[in-house]
């Protein structure tokens, strides 16, 4: 066996038999996350999985939930709900080791020491839908029901908001469907076409798709899939800017405390214009504009991030402090007050949604510079 493999073989007994120093397992985990000798690493994880010393057990759970600081200029996203290869578990469990020792060495977070914070609960399905003649509907996760619009039929299941239209010579009505901080729900417009919409978000829409193509306007953050129509091009409006569909899946960030709105694409083709400036997307490229300048540019996109609200989770890839507020604000309907500057450090991992807001801001304190005080509704940010 050569030298490499002798070494990874060596550290990796090392860590099953719980006597791996720091350096060891900072060695370990480097050469995991190089991918050094791939087929001779499986084969010594298979040995683990299998064998009769597993590895030291570990919450799991818990582990997911952790951030820390980004490292490198992209920090790894960790799911540890989603492991099938003894490849990925030795490497997620080499960060699990890491990252539980290290949370047995960090100080008590301030947010953890006060008395009885404020229970705030995360968000779930709830939305207003405004009907054609002014009339407001309130819809939650368990709502069952069936409204008439004319010749539309609006079932509500759960979640969800299904829409069937006749053929009709009345004219085009509109419908908005307006989800809440601490909101969300999902939407089948006339066409087919699949809406996520998170929260903070309107959505308006004719209840009945007529004419040479589909328009839609929005203002937040919304998933689309939108069923395929040559025929009948899809647009969605966001203020100024433009994305034009054939039919695909993509993302649209539009929120009015950001600095930029992101138009990111999965699948298919969409064409983002603004202006005299267009661009053409291919899957796995964000479209981001300028507010301020109204600039277009073209990036690669981190399409887990992206998606993350969609999927019950908060993604962060190197993003500071105020960013993350900014979703965490959101999400639990509360208001970011800060009386002292936030830190400089950037953040890379993932957190549940499921989680209670104190959960959410006792690990941002555990593996960051500030602390937290809840007060109300309201998230003071602390030195």
């Amino acid at each position: 066996m050569p030298d490499q493999q002798q070494r990874i073989a060596y550290l990796l007994a090392r860590y099953v038999d719980r006597s791996c120093s720091r350096e060891e397992l900072d060695e370990l985990f480097a050469a995991i996350g190089r991918g050094d000798d791939p087929e001779t690493l499986d084969h010594l994880l298979e040995e683990i999985w299998h064998g009769e010393h597993p590895a030291p057990d570990i919450d799991y759970e818990q582990v997911y939930r952790q951030i820390k600081p980004a490292t490198q200029r992209r920090a790894k996203v960790l799911n540890f709900k989603r492991i099938a290869v003894a490849a990925s578990f030795a490497l997620l469990v080499s960060v699990a080791f890491w990252m539980a020792e290290r949370r047995r060495t960090v100080k008590r977070p301030v947010l953890a020491e006060q008395a009885a914070p404020a229970v705030i609960v995360p968000g779930g399905n709830k939305a207003v839908l405004t009907l054609a003649d002014g009339s407001v509907v309130t819809l939650d996760s368990t709502g069952k029901q069936m409204i008439r619009q004319g010749a539309t039929a609006i079932r509500q299941h759960n979640g969800q908001l299904s829409y069937t239209s006749q053929p009709t010579d009345g004219g085009i009505h509109y419908n908005k469907l307006t989800t809440p901080r601490g909101g969300q729900f999902r939407l089948v417009l006339p066409d087919g076409t699949k809406v996520w919409l998170n929260s903070a978000t309107m959505l308006r829409y004719p209840t009945a798709f007529t004419g040479k193509e589909r328009v839609v306007e929005l203002e937040g953050q919304g998933y689309f899939e939108v069923a395929a129509n040559a025929q009948q091009p899809f647009k969605v409006k966001v203020r100024n800017m433009e994305v034009q569909v054939l039919g695909t899946g993509f993302d649209i960030m539009a929120y009015g405390d950001e600095n930029t709105i992101n138009t990111t694409l999965l699948t298919g083709s969409i064409r983002v214009k603004e202006g005299s400036t267009a661009q053409l997307l291919r899957p796995g490229q964000q479209a981001v504009m300028n507010n301020e300048d109204h600039q277009l540019t073209v990036r690669e996109a981190d399409i887990r991030k992206v998606t993350a609200w969609k999927n019950g989770l908060f993604v962060f890839n190197n993003m500071d402090l105020p960013a993350i507020l900014r979703e965490v604000a959101r999400w639990y309907d509360v208001d970011i007050v800060y009386k002292a500057s936030p830190g400089m450090e950037l953040y890379g991992g993932g957190i549940g949604r499921d989680l209670q807001l104190a959960d959410i801001l006792a690990l941002l304190e555990g593996n960051g510079y500030n602390h937290f005080r809840i007060e109300g509704r309201k998230v003071i940010v602390l030195p």
